[in-house]
């Protein structure tokens, strides 16, 4: 049975099993071009945790053709019109865990049969909550962190061409290498959620797999980060 959205307890937290929105905002700009609908596996004052779901119905960006963002060039990549199109989510699901005010929220990747593959560190604005489910802007740097526990960073050619762009002006792109800089040490000190043996949850089989609700993009009202 569908979980009720906007399902907000008492305390200000969803309870697990209801379904909200994980959204990213275009960069430099106000429109969402990101939406993802994801169960809640826990939220407290410590961790939001959330599973996105195979074949998820999602919202993702292309190029005002429709070309796929990725195999764009990279010189023009994010000068090219951009649109949005509905796609599923392909693969295996991912367990997305964000702290309060973090900017950065874990990811965790698996092979088919539940072999685990990686934790996937995506450096992006602190997660602003509302009713529906929480707000972000993706910041482009991101770092792989591995079962061995080495790690390497990822799209450091994005991040460059970003701000070559107009993307992000050097005082945020300061900020962000300066949050990752945070988020090695934590990787470094293999601090929570790296210690925390997440990559042996499984979501429940009872849940259903939300679906895109019509109004994906709408305008909320933010009640806290």
């Amino acid at each position: 049975m569908e979980q009720r959205r906007e399902a907000i307890g008492p305390t200000g937290f969803w309870a697990p099993g209801t379904h909200i929105l994980w959204r990213y905002r275009q960069n430099a700009g106000e429109r969402f071009h990101i939406a993802r609908p994801v169960t809640v596996v826990r939220d407290d004052a410590d961790l939001l945790a959330v599973w996105l779901a195979p074949g998820t119905e999602c919202v993702k960006p292309v190029l005002a053709d429709g070309t796929p963002v990725h195999v764009e060039p990279l010189e023009s990549r994010y000068t090219k019109p951009r649109s949005v199109q509905l796609d599923h989510w392909f693969g295996t699901g991912v367990l997305k865990l964000a702290r309060p005010g973090q900017p950065w929220s874990v990811w965790l990747f698996w092979e088919p049969g539940w072999q685990f593959k990686n934790w996937y560190v995506n450096l992006e604005e602190p997660l602003a909550r509302w009713h529906g489910g929480v707000d972000s802007e993706d910041h482009f740097l991101d770092i792989s962190v591995h079962p061995d526990r080495s790690w390497h960073w990822r799209d450091e050619d994005e991040f460059a061409q970003a701000q070559r762009d107009g993307l992000m002006d050097a005082a945020l792109a300061g900020r962000v290498r300066e949050a990752g800089g945070s988020a090695v040490a934590a990787i470094r000190a293999w601090e929570p959620p790296f210690s925390q043996d997440w990559q042996h949850w499984r979501p429940d089989p009872a849940w259903a797999v939300p679906s895109l609700p019509k109004d994906w993009d709408r305008t909320p009202a933010h009640v806290s980060s």
